[in-house]
């Protein structure tokens, strides 16, 4: 397996548009995301990388959306995403369209978004599957330094693997065909052959485990209960002794 950290810098598509069959792609993965987008609440989500900026986001309840890239024309905070200008745990959800494939550093650019999540905040990870017939296109040298070729394409058990190790819960995963001859993509390969769809797609949560117990829970668990008002023990003797006297039998009187 080769490894995530690359030294060589990717360039990477500043439009779907610059992508061969791209706008097919943008439109599939729309149609992937709309239920899930409709879940998410919060006040900021974060469309991190130019081709986030282009996905269609108005079903989603969070009002305030901020796209973040190191460049773009829809870019609202121009920033390198391996290193987001936010405060732990500040944002709802990220949303990282085909950022990973051409990341030098994918494991930083995930950590970054898990430092910027709040706890049970969604992470959205889109990119190329490479158990494809565009996976195949890498093995042939001509293809390789061409849009989208020249990209890094991870299976989906590697992502998951990342996200597990952050404690991130993926609810939903899946794979799907974009035919470039018909728009609404192949219907019949994704009911058959799903797991050779050129596109992929992953929705996790974020979720947080304490390490150290709940104070108010540990005064709990250690409170003891009152003693009722006067009930002491110089009064409950008394009444313990006359009770066990009553209980003892008296001796009976025989009559001559």
């Amino acid at each position: 397996m080769k490894p995530a950290r690359i030294p060589q810098k990717l360039t990477a598509p500043q439009h779907w548009a610059d992508i061969p069959w791209g706008e097919y792609y943008r439109e599939a993965l729309d149609r992937q995301l709309q239920p899930w987008l409709a879940k998410m609440f919060g006040f900021h989500l974060l469309k991190i990388g130019p081709l986030s900026a282009e996905l269609n986001t108005d079903n989603c309840a969070i009002s305030h959306q901020v796209t973040v890239a190191s460049a773009g024309e829809r870019v609202q905070v121009l920033a390198d995403p391996h290193q987001l200008p936010f405060e732990n745990r500040s944002v709802d959800a990220c949303l990282l369209a085909h950022l990973l494939p051409w990341s030098p550093d994918p494991h930083c650019l995930v950590r970054e978004v898990d430092r910027v999540l709040i706890d049970d905040g969604w992470m959205i990870l889109s990119g190329f599957n490479p158990v494809s017939l565009l996976g195949l296109g890498k093995c042939l040298p001509v293809q390789r330094r061409r849009v989208p070729y020249n990209s890094r394409m991870f299976s989906m058990m590697r992502l998951t693997d990342w996200a597990a190790l952050l404690n991130f819960e993926v609810l939903y995963q899946a794979n799907f065909h974009v035919l470039p001859w018909q728009r609404l993509g192949g219907n019949l390969l994704n009911a058959h052959l799903p797991a050779l769809g050129c596109m992929q797609v992953i929705v996790a949560r974020k979720r947080t485990i304490p390490l150290t117990l709940n104070p108010q829970k540990k005064r709990k668990e250690n409170a003891q209960l009152r003693p009722a008002v006067g009930a002491t023990r110089q009064y409950r003797e008394p009444l313990r002794t006359q009770a066990s006297r009553e209980d003892t039998p008296r001796p009976q009187k025989w009559d001559d």
